[in-house]
């Protein structure tokens, strides 16, 4: 399956979307600002307010809604983190004192967020959950900086590695690797990409990451909170970071700097496969030329549809997402009604697991599948639920189809869903869903028709409108509102239909044809 990379950079946002084998899978979005508050981005905040009932504190990021910490979530090391953040200062040498930080005096699991934390205080924290309506963001002190092959945990004491990796000997080979080139105060979780890699690949991301990290002492020194250190990568270094293989066909860029940005990255990543990376130079918008924005308008309305006349419709509320399974027009003859709703089941779940990557729909998700008989396709359409979700990267939990024919998803949840209005305005009401009365149309017209005649001095005009109102308008042979205007006002009224115009909308022009206002 070849895959695709289509990336959109413009002033407001760099849209990023992925296709496989020319369809849309997933779409992420970066605002080009540092306003923006992001996934993995580290800030020196500062707390704001403890809330002992719920063994938490809200602290201060510079976003405009505070964000929120737990006590389980300042992790172990908090101690050595908090040292170094108060006596952290521009006199002292940086690395000597944070390598001489104590990190064996660990935070108690079961102890009282007042005990830790007072108003004031500055804190090292990393956003863990975005935003979301009307909550702020959801933060960690266990700071965790992540490369493509190794995860580094500043004031760590431990290496762990990836469970996939399955083989002993290349988990004890990457294990003593990493302990022979790992400073002082610092651990690592080594990720599944690390399988087969040698010691200048391991060592050169790991002091990159180290890099990263020590960059942003100077403005812990400071201590000029709120303060961002730094964002963890930018969206679309973060997208190839985790995703980029050989399968990777293409990556398009139409920005010369983010092209040089991505190319770099990529062949760090994959050596000789810089190639794939592309500038776009086309006159056409990047997005639709490679047909990604007619994709986004199918695939992100309320209904979607899909092959043979079934239909999902995708209702989004505060709590939860709800999924109905239609099967609309499709029709299958020779199958009967229990083999017919297994297989649009089938084709929904296919479609579902697509939208929740597409859409980044967190939460709880509640499918209400078509109902079915028999318990062997009920398992089955479970069991291609859980097939189809298995690249997701997202954590999730699929429950078994209730006796009601609902499905139960829950998927991690870390960022507001992707909303994008595949609407328009109705240009007969603007947006008001209420026109005025139909029976008025000919009084309006014979207003403007008055004020051309009597403001205006005209006396040849032509009137434009529905074929419906002109209709209505030539009505009667010797006595419709054609005929009795032009007596009343004695002008030289012609009419003519346009099926373009809406109902209620009619364009004046005068005798030369020019349109008036």
């Amino acid at each position: 399956m070849d895959k695709d990379l289509i990336i959109d950079v413009n002033e407001k946002e760099t849209v990023i979307a992925l296709l496989e084998d020319h369809r849309l899978v997933e779409l992420n979005k970066e605002q080009n600002s540092e306003r923006s508050f992001s996934l993995r981005d580290v800030y020196l905040g500062k707390v704001k307010k403890l809330i002992p009932t719920l063994n938490a504190a809200f602290v201060d990021i510079g976003d405009k809604k505070d964000a929120f910490v737990h006590y389980l979530d300042l992790g172990l090391n908090f101690k050595a983190f908090d040292i170094f953040t108060r006596q952290l200062n521009p006199n002292r040498d940086f690395k000597t004192f944070f390598s001489s930080v104590d990190i064996n005096n660990i935070l108690e699991k079961e102890g009282k967020i007042e005990n830790v934390l007072k108003p004031g205080q500055p804190i090292i924290v990393q956003i863990v959950k975005e935003p979301i309506s009307t909550k702020g963001s959801r933060l960690t002190a266990e700071i965790s900086i992540a490369g493509r092959n190794i995860v580094l945990l500043p004031f760590g004491d431990k290496i762990s590695v990836s469970q996939k990796i399955t083989s002993k000997e290349e988990k004890k080979r990457l294990e003593r690797l990493m302990y022979s080139i790992l400073p002082m105060n610092y651990g690592v979780i080594i990720r599944t990409a690390a399988e087969g890699k040698n010691a200048a690949v391991l060592d050169a991301e790991l002091r990159l990451l180290i890099k990263k990290w020590e960059d942003s002492w100077g403005r812990i020194a400071a201590k000029k909170a709120p303060c961002l250190l730094f964002k963890e990568n930018s969206k679309t270094t973060a997208v190839l970071r985790d995703l980029l293989n050989d399968s990777f066909a293409n990556i398009y860029v139409n920005d010369e700097a983010v092209y040089h940005e991505v190319r770099e990255y990529t062949s760090m990543i994959l050596p000789d496969h810089e190639k794939i990376v592309k500038l776009y130079k086309g006159h056409e918008p990047i997005l639709d030329h490679f047909d990604v924005t007619k994709q986004i308008k199918s695939a992100f309305g309320k209904v979607v549809p899909m092959r043979q006349g079934a239909y999902l419709v995708i209702e989004h509320t505060e709590a939860l997402h709800v999924v109905d399974v239609n099967s609309g027009t499709r029709v299958k003859t020779g199958k009967n009604q229990e083999q017919n709703a297994f297989d649009v089941n089938c084709l929904a779940a296919q479609e579902i697991a697509r939208q929740l990557k597409l859409r980044d729909m967190g939460g709880i998700i509640i499918v209400d599948f078509i109902d079915m008989d028999l318990g062997e396709h009920r398992n089955q359409l479970l069991r291609r639920m859980q097939e189809l979700m298995e690249d997701d990267r997202a954590k999730h939990n699929i429950l078994p189809l209730s006796k009601f024919g609902l499905m139960q998803i829950t998927r991690q949840r870390v960022r507001p869903a992707t909303e994008i209005e595949t609407t328009e305005t109705c240009p007969t009401c603007n947006g008001t869903g209420k026109i005025s009365s139909t029976i008025l149309v000919d009084e309006m017209i014979e207003r403007q028709l008055a004020y051309y005649v009597k403001e205006k001095g005209m006396k040849k005009l032509h009137l434009t409108v529905n074929p419906l109102v002109e209709a209505y308008l030539k009505k009667g042979l010797l006595n419709s509102f054609v005929r009795r205007w032009k007596r009343k006002y004695s002008v030289a009224l012609s009419v003519t239909a346009s099926a373009e115009l809406t109902l209620l909308e009619f364009l004046w022009s005068d005798y030369k044809g020019t349109q008036l206002s």
